[in-house]
């Protein structure tokens, strides 16, 4: 698929959009992203004689620090003071525009203070293809002074730097220089010759020679009326730039530094997301913290265990059908707090190893608060089913077979005392003999007896234990809510890994599509033609 650089923004924009929102991004890092290309200067100026569409002026701006003569340089141009000049400090406090009356202004961004910019006209055709800007003096103590120069950067073409020989050296100058420099291009005037000196001007193109300007282009100017200086040329110059397509190889230059720019920002938000190792190895420490979490609580339950294993056995019967006595709860502050420990702890050695915490800490924080109900409701759940089935298998076998027993046994011995008795009625009358004696009822009553009894006896003495069978019933549910945490944990794991994976994957894409784009060379100008000095070679070339 073909991607143009505005599809690359609007991709990168929403990507970074959405991986904010699920917290792998912060806040500054996304802003810088979803905020590229908010400005263009191509939407400032439109020309009203235009046909089929609009055609941009080159825009060339005078920069420089307090009491350089910027504004005296605009006024020397324009023929007439449009831009005030003076020795109060700072000297300029707002952008002047000097344009052609046929430039139209088509909008400002909303942040442009339009309570600061003066606009001044003229009807020469010779200058038609330009719009000249008097930048506020960007080392000016007050901060709106500052914002505004930032505010106007992305909007110039052309920079004229304008230094005087007292004050070339600048360093709030040279630290807009060496951040702006290679999206520019970059004329420099030295003015207020009359008082400079030619060791001066030497340092100052040695100066620009380290700042990555190989042969740059230097203006000498003065102030004074009648001095001979070089500002013919520089006019002269600006001019020869509006004829020769200019404005087409700087927004080409231009869009190429962005996508540059761009992809060295992308790269540099991969490793943000953490080393893949590390994130694989989240599971096995997670595991380790939690096993040992688990030993822990299990000794602290071990008195409340049987605490409320007592309470159990006591209320059995109003536990397993009513909600009247529940037992006391196992999951008390103390326990509370040793989760909500590892779960601190956990959060802390992710951000030791490099990973994004923002996207782990509401699930894991949310698993925080299920705990109780978790451990609550798995141990309530085990206690009843062990109150209801008491013992185990064998024990409740055997318990079964003398309930048969305390039935069967009776009825054996009455059947058989029955047939003794019937057998004797009948012997008694075949052979006259004594019907059946004292002897025999009393043992007969005596048999019948003991097998009921014995069965009986037995099955009491066997009940197991509910106290003991609530205990194993408490047990049992603590490892399985134990169980149940650990999994919902690493079920969290899981899904943030297929999450990070495929927020990595549609990063990759991105890069890979600002790749391609740069795959189109960039043509340098001709060594020693006026545009190429006029520009910081971008790294790489």
């Amino acid at each position: 698929m073909a991607y143009d650089y505005s599809d690359l923004v609007k991709n990168t924009q929403q990507w970074a959009e959405q991986a904010q929102t699920l917290g792998w991004l912060k806040a500054d890092v996304a802003h810088e992203l979803v905020n590229l290309e908010k400005t263009k200067h191509d939407h400032l100026f439109s020309d009203a004689h235009a046909v089929g569409k609009e055609v941009r002026p080159l825009i060339v701006a005078f920069m420089g620090g307090t009491g350089v003569g910027k504004s005296t340089l605009l006024n020397r141009l324009a023929g007439r003071a449009i831009a005030k000049a003076g020795l109060e400090r700072p000297t300029s406090r707002e952008v002047t525009l000097y344009h052609h009356e046929s430039i139209s202004i088509q909008h400002f961004p909303d942040q442009f203070p339009l309570e600061k910019i003066n606009i001044a006209q003229h009807d020469n055709p010779a200058r038609k293809g330009l719009v000249w800007i008097d930048m506020p003096d960007f080392d000016s103590t007050e901060i709106s002074n500052q914002q505004l120069v930032l505010q106007w950067l992305p909007h110039i073409d052309v920079l004229i730097y304008v230094v005087s020989p007292e004050r070339y050296k600048d360093e709030k100058a040279w630290r807009i220089l060496l951040a702006e420099g290679a999206k520019h291009a970059w004329l420099f005037v030295l003015n207020q010759w009359d008082r400079g000196q030619l060791g001066q001007f030497i340092d100052f193109n040695q100066q620009l020679h380290k700042a990555g300007f190989e042969d740059p282009v230097i203006y000498k100017t003065a102030c004074i009326a009648g001095e001979q200086d070089e500002f013919a040329s520089l006019e002269d110059m600006i001019t020869t730039l509006v004829g020769s397509h200019v404005v087409e190889q700087l927004e080409l230059r231009g869009k190429q530094l962005r996508q540059n720019e761009l992809l060295t920002k992308l790269q540099l938000v991969e490793p943000a997301f953490g080393d893949a190792a590390a994130f694989e190895a989240l599971t096995s420490l997670w595991q380790s913290k939690w096993q040992h979490t688990t030993q822990l609580l299990q000794q602290g339950f071990e008195w409340p265990i049987q605490y409320i294993a007592e309470h159990c056995a006591q209320h059995v019967a109003d536990l397993l059908t009513t909600n009247a006595n529940k037992p006391p709860v196992l999951w008390d502050e103390w326990a509370q707090a040793r989760f909500n420990d590892v779960a601190d702890e956990f959060i802390i050695m992710l951000d030791q190893s490099g990973i994004p915490v923002a996207p782990f800490k509401q699930p894991i924080y949310g698993l925080r608060e299920k705990a109780s109900k978790m451990v609550q409701t798995q141990t309530e759940i085990a206690t009843r089913l062990a109150l209801a089935n008491p013992g185990n298998a064998l024990q409740r076998f055997f318990l079964k077979g003398l309930r048969v027993s305390e039935l069967v046994l009776p009825l054996l011995a009455m059947s058989w005392v029955s047939y003794k008795v019937f057998l004797g009625y009948y012997m008694t009358n075949a052979t006259d003999n004594h019907y059946l004696g004292v002897d025999f009822a009393l043992h007969s009553t005596l048999m019948i007896a003991l097998t009921w009894l014995i069965p009986f006896f037995l099955l009491k003495k066997a009940q197991p234990s509910l106290k003991r069978s609530a205990v194993k019933g408490l047990n049992k549910g603590l490892d399985m809510a134990f169980l149940l945490i650990e999994e919902e944990l690493l079920l969290i794991l899981k899904n943030l890994g297929q999450q990070r994976e495929s927020e990595l994957s549609k990063l990759s894409q991105i890069i890979d599509q600002c790749r391609s784009l740069g795959d189109t060379p960039y043509v340098d100008q001709p060594v020693g033609s006026s545009l190429q000095r006029m520009l910081i070679k971008p790294s790489g070339h």
